[in-house]
């Protein structure tokens, strides 16, 4: 349906495009992976008219065409959903569906032909909501899906979506995939841009791979391995992904954290304990109750009952203050909304954990403190970005990496990890995996939760699964296989011993 020839574009001295082709077939989900800054953003920016490229051609039904607008792209039945919302929050439901093409009847805008043109598309969504209603009520996953009815309701011929699912949880994502299959069977053509190389492998028919503004490998998904796909993706195997453990540190304390019968929110009953030097992961579905363990030791929670012991023997933080100030921090999973201040700087950001948390010293904002503060981060983190540079204007792999700088301006001794991966590339995510396992090293006591089995059994020194707020089990090292930990994280109980399939491993991973 379309196909690019040898894009280029270029931001000054930075290359976003380089020679990059690519050749998409009716009626079939094309995926195109790949760091953040392998150029996938861009290149769905020229297609949907955004950015103009500097040189290159795009061909639709084997025609040449200028796409030198939105409008243009839109003409050509091309629609695209951003990762980021783009909705007028306090305008209504209907209102954001129909922006700047509002059905009329006598010279007045005709709600009753808003609601019989969305109706039957929303219910596909499985958005039963109140379309009257300000879309800033909904969830994020819920704004999400009014993202997409907005761009279907174009009837797109080819349908752009940039991480679409990023906001949603896993039964939001099945029932979107659900409409973009049936999307499919109706002939739509779609881009599929995702750093979830499980859901790319589910949803998609065909694979491009891009590296350094470049295509560098198109096959079908059929005849393609995940690692593969990283492989081409960074230019190393997959075994490269998980760095190995670290010699500890000399002078490195022996510290504990001691839960002890822990019940409140949809906890039960949880007992274990964590030690410095080891990666503690933790496994559940959603609801399941790893994020309230998480935030009740961060001090977000309140328990029922049951007692915590910290390295510093005190219990259970009253607040994330208190929990700041003793050394404890948490990398929350949604860190847009819970980890960072968007608008403001990468300086300013980086200091305000450690500004907001001390107790004494100077009551005064120090400028140059900050700045050298912001500066160290950066340089250790490896940062993308200038001191001043506002954090929405970074990829959200650096975003994450201002998460971590900023907690590690109080020299935390406890990690509390909630999806610290989530929504970021191949390459940024092996970045955060060396931190972990330099915070490991270091002395500190690691709680790591995640939602993708794979980086689980890669790095982590042993696996708590917790089921409908229970404590299922524990799978140490020597066990840690797929089947293993999918079948106690589904079912919540230990599957009946076998010999280990080593394959499972590869073949998930």
């Amino acid at each position: 349906m379309i196909s690019v020839h040898n894009l280029a574009k270029r931001y000054g001295g930075v290359v976003a495009l380089e020679d990059m082709s690519l050749s998409v077939a009716s009626g079939t989900i094309h995926a195109v992976v790949g760091e953040n800054g392998a150029g996938k953003s861009t290149l769905m920016k020229v297609l949907a008219g955004v950015v103009k490229p500097d040189t290159g051609s795009i061909e639709i039904d084997g025609q040449a065409v200028a796409i030198d607008s939105v409008n243009a792209a839109r003409q050509h039945g091309i629609g695209m959903v951003y990762q980021e919302l783009s909705l007028f929050p306090e305008r209504s439901v209907l209102a954001n569906l129909f922006v700047n093409r509002e059905p009329l009847q006598h010279g007045f805008i005709s709600k009753r032909a808003m609601e019989d043109r969305s109706r039957d598309l929303l219910a596909q969504l499985g958005l039963n909501v109140d379309v009257h209603a300000p879309v800033s009520r909904l969830s994020v996953g819920e704004q999400q899906l009014v993202e997409l009815c907005r761009v279907l309701l174009e009837n797109p011929r080819l349908l752009i979506l940039d991480e679409p699912n990023s906001a949603l949880n896993q039964r939001e994502t099945e029932r979107l995939f659900t409409v973009l299959r049936g999307l499919r069977t109706r002939g739509i053509t779609m881009l599929y841009v995702s750093h979830r190389l499980e859901e790319v492998f589910s949803i998609s028919d065909r694979v491009t791979i891009t590296r350094n503004g470049r295509d560098v490998l198109t096959k079908d998904r059929l005849v393609l391995t995940i690692p593969e796909v990283i492989e081409g993706m960074i230019g190393q195997q997959r075994e490269a992904l998980f760095p190995p453990a670290l010699p500890r540190k000399a002078g490195a304390k022996n510290q504990q954290i001691q839960v002890s019968g822990l019940s409140g929110g949809r906890l039960s009953d949880i007992s274990f304990t964590a030690r410095s030097g080891e990666i503690v992961g933790l496994a559940g579905l959603e609801g399941s109750g790893v994020s309230d363990l998480l935030e009740m030791l961060f001090g977000m929670r309140h328990a029922r009952s049951g007692a915590v012991s910290f390295p510093d023997g005190r219990g259970i933080p009253r607040s994330p203050t208190e929990a700041a100030r003793r050394q404890v921090c948490l990398v929350p999973a949604d860190r847009r909304h819970h980890g960072l201040m968007l608008d403001k700087s990468i300086l300013f950001n980086i200091s305000n954990v450690v500004v907001g948390a001390r107790d004494g010293g100077s009551p005064w904002f120090l400028p140059k403190v900050a700045l050298a503060r912001a500066n160290r981060q950066i340089t250790a983190m490896r940062i993308k970005g200038a001191p001043h540079a506002p954090v929405n204007s970074l990829s959200g792999g650096n975003q994450q990496k201002v998460v971590i700088g900023k907690w590690l301006e109080i020299g935390p001794e406890v990690f509390l990890l909630d999806d610290p991966t989530r929504g970021v590339d191949v390459g940024a995510k092996r970045e955060i995996y060396g931190l972990i396992r330099q915070m490991s090293a270091e002395g500190g006591i690691v709680l790591f939760a995640s939602t993708e089995l794979p980086e689980l059994i890669g790095l982590c020194d042993r696996i708590l699964v917790i089921y409908q707020g229970r404590l299922a089990g524990e799978v140490a090292a020597r066990d840690m296989d797929t089947k293993t930990v999918l079948h106690l994280t589904n079912t919540g109980e230990m599957p009946a011993r076998s010999a280990t399939n080593d394959n499972s491993r590869t073949d998930m991973a």
